[in-house]
């Protein structure tokens, strides 16, 4: 099992360009999304230019071994006995929110000249409070995710993308469920489910309950459950209130709120904001969730195969944000004939260091109606900046400027 790993390049090249630089690199994402085992292949990188294994410390605070280290001051004492003194020490540790008072170890360590620092967290604890304030600029993070359709084609490569992006979704993006596609065992599914819902009790105990005092188990699942059944629904707290209640789940807006940000920190749900494109300017209200993984959703949700159209556009959601993107849901106000205040909607407002890129998300754009109300959409922004049609047709397709293309194709470039 040891010697299953997926090489994710791009986050090594990444670390790279940060490498020996005045900054703490902060390695950010979901439970085993990989976070680990690319600091691992990172410090093999290190070792082939020369750096001696006594100059790397990997330290797995999740790890029973290392428990007495969740003690700051050991951590710290145990760092600097462990160092080479007169080298540079490249120093890895792993889910370092385990640690009380982390911020005190990490201040220190990083005015250590000799002393490259990383850290790994699966909550945005990482990027909050005083401590961070107090070091802002001088931390870089390096935000991962599960494996993207690209990656996962690296490792199961076909000439089939439609069936590539059924195993896909139906097998989960978390690197290490694909160990058990390869297996091909009778109880595949059985192991991933397993598998999977390690991961999500594991989010759900240590990263949104133990951060927030929460200790309803059970009113947590039934919400994920309800998010997940409607993921990239616009769907206000108050609305999501209301509903949840004729489940029998009374809670206030401002306490699901709470719980909504608990999801969020723990990197298993992302908000989408809404952003008014001729305004230029982001909306505090009708913003949209989308789930880290959809084989998490299939755990969730007993309706697996239905609703295609929203888990495409969260396959969309999480590639843009793999690419840098920052991602909004678009609106546009306009007036018709027939009334002053309509409103369209694009998909994915994405911005990019170069401008905006406009996307709409389609299953098929078969039928006219449909290709007609997604252009009309796009047609009603006034700038030059690019608008794109993702669809799961083959063939691209330009509508005076606006671009169709397959999305899988897209999605594996």
């Amino acid at each position: 099992m040891k010697d299953f790993i997926i090489k994710r390049p791009q986050y090594i090249k990444e670390l790279f360009s940060f490498k020996d630089t005045d900054l703490i690199k902060i390695l950010t994402g979901v439970r085993r999304c990989g976070k680990s085992t690319v600091y691992e292949l990172y410090a093999e990188e290190l070792k082939k230019q020369g750096i001696s294994p006594e100059q790397i410390q990997i330290i797995k605070l999740e790890e029973d071994e290392n428990s007495d280290l969740w003690d700051y001051h050991k951590l710290h004492k145990h760092v600097m006995d462990h160092s080479v003194k007169g080298k540079k020490n490249y120093v890895f540790l792993d889910e370092i929110q385990n640690v009380e008072h982390f911020e005190k170890a990490v201040r220190s360590l990083y005015e250590k000249k000799n002393i490259d620092l990383y850290l790994t967290g699966s909550n945005s604890k990482l990027q909050s409070g005083e401590w961070a304030t107090s070091l802002t600029g001088r931390y870089i993070e390096i935000k991962m995710y599960p494996l993207s359709f690209k990656e996962f084609l690296s490792i199961a490569p076909t000439d089939n993308l439609d069936k590539a992006y059924a195993d896909y979704l139906a097998y989960s993006s978390f690197p290490y469920a694909q160990y058990f596609v390869r297996l091909n065992t009778p109880d595949l599914k059985k192991q991933i489910d397993t598998y999977l819902n390690g991961i999500y009790d594991t989010v759900v105990l240590y990263d949104v309950m133990s951060k927030k005092n929460i200790t309803n188990a059970g009113r947590i699942k039934r919400i994920m459950k309800f998010m997940a059944g409607n993921i990239g629904s616009e769907i206000s707290v108050k609305k999501m209130s209301d509903m949840l209640k004729n489940d029998g789940i009374i809670l206030q807006p401002g306490v699901l709120d709470d719980y909504l940000d608990a999801f969020k920190n723990a990197y298993i749900w992302y908000q989408a904001d809404r952003y008014d494109v001729r305004g230029r300017k982001v909306l505090k209200t009708q913003n949209k969730h989308y789930l880290v993984d959809m084989g998490i959703r299939n755990m969730l949700v007993s309706n697996k195969i239905g609703d295609t159209g929203h888990i495409l556009e969260n396959v969309v959601y999480l590639e843009l944000l793999r690419r840098g993107c920052k991602v909004y849901v678009g609106k546009i106000d306009y007036k018709t004939k027939e009334r002053n205040g309509a409103t369209a909607e694009i998909d994915f407002v994405a911005e990019t260091p170069d401008g905006l890129e406009y996307y709409q998300v389609c299953d098929t754009m078969n039928d006219p109606k449909t290709l007609e109300r997604e252009l009309a959409s796009l047609k009603l922004i006034k700038d030059n900046y690019p608008k794109f049609i993702l669809t799961r047709d083959y063939g691209t397709k330009d509508y005076e400027g606006i671009k169709q293309q397959n999305v899988l194709e897209w999605l594996a470039k």
